[in-house]
């Protein structure tokens, strides 16, 4: 299983930027989909899930209203619309496959199966 993500960049607050997560090797329609992030010095937090469907959807409360996930299961590909982008939000953006839709707390880093990060840096 290989989980391939791009799209970050550095981005002025306010900006937007695209994260796609490429799959393979996996029954992707059957996974939940999730995209986590790190901050330097924090502890890496869920930024949003989508069922395997894609009818589906959760955000943490920091992004709600700004990000948007989304997947295309034809091409086994997830991505996170990252609209009005706050100094905040940089971070290492990660993908991530599991068969819950909820993320535990005590499970962040327990996920199936993870893409390598791409970094999300916003300048202010």
């Amino acid at each position: 299983v290989q989980l391939q993500a791009s799209g970050g960049g550095l981005v002025q607050a306010g900006g937007s930027l695209r994260l796609t997560c490429a799959a393979s090797r996996l029954a992707f329609w059957s996974y939940a989909m999730k995209w986590f992030r790190q901050a330097p010095g924090k502890e890496r937090e869920v930024v949003a899930t989508i069922s395997g469907s894609g009818a589906n959807t959760l955000y943490t409360d920091s992004v709600k209203g700004r990000f948007t996930i989304s997947r295309d299961n034809a091409k086994n590909t997830v991505y996170l619309q990252m609209n009005n982008l706050k100094p905040e939000d940089t971070a290492v953006y990660y993908c991530a496959a599991d068969r819950r839709f909820v993320t535990p707390a005590d499970a962040i880093t327990d996920q199936a199966f993870w893409g390598q990060g791409t970094l999300v840096t916003v300048s202010s």
